[in-house]
This record gives structure tokens, C-alpha cells and sequence, in this order.
């Protein structure tokens, strides 16, 4: 079985700072890209920052210069550091891991962790 753990979400002040991680495990699962997502409520889920196991990033508009992905290959954790929340920041925040289960595509979403920015 594979699982995705997320954690690190809180109630912060605009301006304040955050990681979020997440840990993904499971017997035979090897973990190619991941990615972080928020949704919030009434929105469609928002993809905001993927990595790759070599360590190329990439980055939506919306976060870029204020959100930092990062990734630990040999613990198999993703980390995503924000920096500057505002309100619109609110949300529920999602880990998914892309990879293969003893060898055949596979790919997993967390169980999310919420942020809430209070104003």
C-alpha cells in the first residue's frame, strides 16, 4: 500500500511564513515527480509547484518567488516553503507523488492539510 502524509498546515497571519511536507511510502512504490496542489473552497484544485527526482522545479504564476519546493529523495518528503501568505492563500493543501508500483505507473494524492490565513 502506498500512502501520502501530509503536514505542517496551520492558522497563520498575513505576512507570516510555512512549510508544509509530505511523505510518501509504501513497499515497492519509487517516486518520480512531485507536486504540490491546493484547493479552495468553491475553486478547482490548483496545481502550485512540481519537482522532479533530479530536482528541476517548476512554479505557477500565482506563487512564483513567494513559494519554494523542495524535495529529499533518500526520505522520499517533499517540502513547500511559503513565504508572505495572504488571505487568498487559504486553502487546503495537497501532496501528490508520481512514480511506478513494482514497475507499472502509478501516482497518489494526499489526504491534504489545511492553511488558513487570517487577515
Amino acid at each position: 500500500q502506498v500512502n501520502i502524509v501530509e503536514s505542517g498546515g496551520a492558522v497563520v497571519q498575513t505576512g507570516d511564513s510555512l512549510r508544509l511536507s509530505c511523505v510518501a511510502s509504501g513497499s515497492g512504490f519509487s517516486v518520480s515527480a512531485l507536486g504540490w496542489y491546493r484547493q479552495a473552497p468553491g475553486k478547482q484544485r490548483e496545481l502550485l509547484a512540481t519537482i522532479s527526482r533530479p530536482g528541476s522545479t517548476n512554479y505557477a504564476d500565482s506563487v512564483k518567488g513567494r513559494f519554494t519546493i523542495s524535495r529529499d529523495n533518500a526520505k522520499n518528503t517533499v517540502y513547500l516553503q511559503m513565504y508572505s501568505l495572504k488571505f487568498e492563500d487559504t486553502a487546503v493543501y495537497y501532496c501528490h507523488a508520481d512514480g511506478a508500483l513494482f514497475g507499472k505507473k502509478y501516482d497518489v494524492w494526499g489526504q491534504g492539510t489545511q492553511v488558513t490565513v487570517s487577515s
